[in-house]
């Protein structure tokens, strides 16, 4: 079978060419350059050192498949990465939510980008070292999604949005092994990269500053398309009311785009119990604080929600339900609504749901599907 690899430089992705060559495929090497990373700046001006999709792993990964002998090609995605997964980015945190980019990044372009590029090359399937597993149901005609069996590397939450043509054309052959067997396999076929560290930030964001990434983005009119720049053109940060859930005001703040749901520190009022965001009021630019206690919910709410493991949702069923991707699964019912969103009401309340934030659905190890929060219900029953 001629397979292609998406080789990210690291010891996952290297070792999965190297296994499907050891199994007889005909290989056929991909890295993606997404993101110039001489524009990520800290806050002397200096470039940030990324971790992840840098030149570097490109290099790495040509290194691989050279040592390996196969084909190795670099596409650039420089242009479709800024407009499909940078500016949604920094517009969905200048409206108050708290995205997630290696999801749509996901979908929305790497594995559309190499199954287009699979049909177009003659390959019959596109291989990531994603620790997640594919299977095809003949009785449901549908491709699902399991989870990794190594728990602590299961990255299936990250894959919720796959459609099923792209589920069609992947293969994960990292998805039954744990990560320690993997580093094993490495050093069996001694790649270069056996040893090398993995990398957990954005990759156009290496230092985690989401704040000033956003202000500097916003002002770096260069890059921006004609329909991004129309979205920003006038933003500014704009000082507002620091209030609590019952409407007392403490302070001020200088800017609602600089917190998130959770936050502790750097709120800057004082006040007799520890304080927490609670909500961002975008429409009144205030920033709404309260105990932890207030930071709990029961229900949520959940658009363009993508289905695995059936075609749609037509009646209220049981499942475990994930508000983000470190958190424990807790049990839930999925109830469909008119407009073709969901409400996820949960057994117990869960802390800090967060608009901008996936929700990802399972059954056991199987992924139902999942959506985007857009609204904590604080008093659904």
């Amino acid at each position: 079978m001629k397979i292609a690899v998406a080789m990210s430089g690291g010891v996952d992705s290297s070792t999965v060419a190297a296994l499907l060559l050891e199994q007889g495929h005909e290989i056929v090497g991909l890295s993606m350059q997404l993101w110039d990373h001489s524009r990520a700046l800290d806050v002397n001006g200096e470039p940030l050192q990324s971790r992840c999709c840098s030149l570097d792993d490109i290099y790495d990964a040509r290194a691989v498949a050279s040592q390996l002998g196969f084909p190795f090609y670099v596409v650039n995605l420089e242009k479709q990465f800024e407009t499909e997964v940078v500016q949604p980015f920094v517009a969905e945190y200048l409206s108050g939510r708290t995205p997630i980019p290696c999801v749509a990044c996901n979908s929305r372009l790497k594995f559309a980008k190499l199954v287009e590029m699979a049909e177009g090359i003659g390959v019959e399937k596109v291989a990531t070292g994603h620790y997640a597993r594919v299977e095809f149901d003949s009785e449901r005609g549908r491709y699902l999604l399991r989870k990794g069996v190594d728990p602590n590397k299961d990255q299936s939450y990250f894959l919720f949005d796959l459609k099923q043509n792209q589920l069609a054309k992947v293969i994960f052959p990292l998805g039954g092994m744990i990560k320690s067997e993997v580093r094993e396999l490495a050093r069996k076929y001694d790649l270069t990269v056996s040893e090398k560290q993995e990398s957990q930030d954005i990759s156009f964001i290496p230092d985690g500053d989401y704040v000033r990434f956003v202000e500097n983005y916003v002002r770096d009119e260069e890059h921006h398309t004609p329909e991004f720049h129309q979205q920003v053109a006038n933003w500014q940060p704009v000082p507002g009311d620091i209030v609590t859930a019952e409407g007392k005001e403490l302070g001020r703040h200088s800017g609602i785009h600089k917190f998130t749901i959770g936050q502790r520190k750097g709120i800057g009022v004082s006040y007799p119990l520890p304080l927490y965001v609670v909500s961002l009021d975008t429409s009144n630019n205030k920033l709404v604080v309260g105990t932890n206690d207030q930071l709990m919910s029961r229900s949520l709410i959940a658009n363009n929600v993508n289905w695995i493991s059936i075609s749609r949702l037509t009646e209220p069923i049981r499942a475990k339900a994930k508000i983000r991707y470190r958190n424990a699964e807790a049990d839930a019912i999925i109830c469909p609504l008119d407009d073709g969103n969901v409400r996820v009401v949960f057994d117990e309340p869960q802390r800090a749901i967060t608009p901008g934030q996936a929700t990802v659905f399972y059954d056991g190890d199987l992924v139902v599907g999942g959506g985007w929060i857009t609204e904590a219900e604080k008093n659904h029953n």
